[in-house]
């Protein structure tokens, strides 16, 4: 099986997962590239999954459904149009036609009841906007505790988990994260590569849950350098992680 990246809007990603025949399609915001990326690869859509209800993720559900009588997965404590198989955390989503059965993460902090797909035996993470390229989801609903614990259950995924998050956000993310730990090797030679992929118009997604671990900050920050760089900043005065957590996140929300 391949995932297939499919460009939408300025800068998000829809997910195809399809076997040269079949395929499934990841918050498909806008049905028109969708429809267009299986005309041109003669695919037939087989199953719609969703990890939140904003409107870039599930946009072109309804006009999908239109063309294909698919099941629509989606997470069971947000209300959308469509969704026929609601999930939570422990529960798999079947796609026979692919022979593929995906575990189901609850990961609230950007919206109250987002989830993620995770595939164990090819290594994949379907995570929405929870996790990002060098960076995370913005705190519209949930708390600062709750995008915590989420993070941690994507952190703790086998190293080699191909990350396949909806945005391209890296490079500005990789920014950030060097402004809060400018000595980190690994995140100063990772945007030299990220940049190469853009200069050639390339996607800098997937990543792998590794590299996050080795260069996001905020996977990063509890790691003594971010700490201090909040505390020199003045952004930080307590000790507690999950302080330390929401002022990364509150800088990140206005950093330039």
């Amino acid at each position: 099986m391949n995932v297939l990246a499919v460009p939408a809007f300025n800068d998000n990603y829809l997910w195809l997962i399809h076997d040269g025949a079949h395929a499934a399609v990841v918050d498909p915001g806008d049905a028109q590239p969708i429809l267009a990326a299986l005309d041109a690869h003669g695919l037939i859509l087989v199953a719609i999954l969703v990890t939140h209800h904003h409107a870039d993720h599930v946009g072109g559900v309804q006009t999908l459904l239109q063309h294909f009588n698919v099941p629509v997965f989606g997470p069971e404590s947000e209300s959308i149009a469509g969704v026929d198989t609601p999930l939570r955390e422990c529960d798999h989503a079947s796609i026979a036609q692919l022979g593929l059965t995906i575990s189901v993460l609850d990961v609230p902090g950007h919206t109250s009841g987002h989830i993620a797909y995770v595939s164990p035996e090819q290594h994949w993470l379907f995570c929405g906007d929870t996790l990002f390229a060098g960076g995370c989801g913005r705190l519209f609903e949930g708390t600062a505790q709750q995008m915590v614990d989420s993070l941690a259950k994507l952190s703790q995924l086998p190293a080699d988990t191909l990350v396949y998050c909806a945005h391209e956000y890296t490079m500005s993310n990789l920014r950030f994260a060097l402004a809060t730990e400018p000595d980190n090797t690994a995140l100063i030679a990772r945007i030299a590569t990220e940049q190469a992929k853009r200069d050639r118009q390339e996607p800098t997604v997937p990543s792998t849950i590794g590299l996050e671990n080795a260069t996001n900050p905020f996977l990063r920050y509890q790691q003594p350098t971010i700490i201090g760089t909040l505390h020199t900043n003045g952004r930080l005065q307590q000790t507690d992680p999950v302080a330390a957590f929401a002022a990364l996140r509150d800088w990140k929300n206005n950093f330039k």
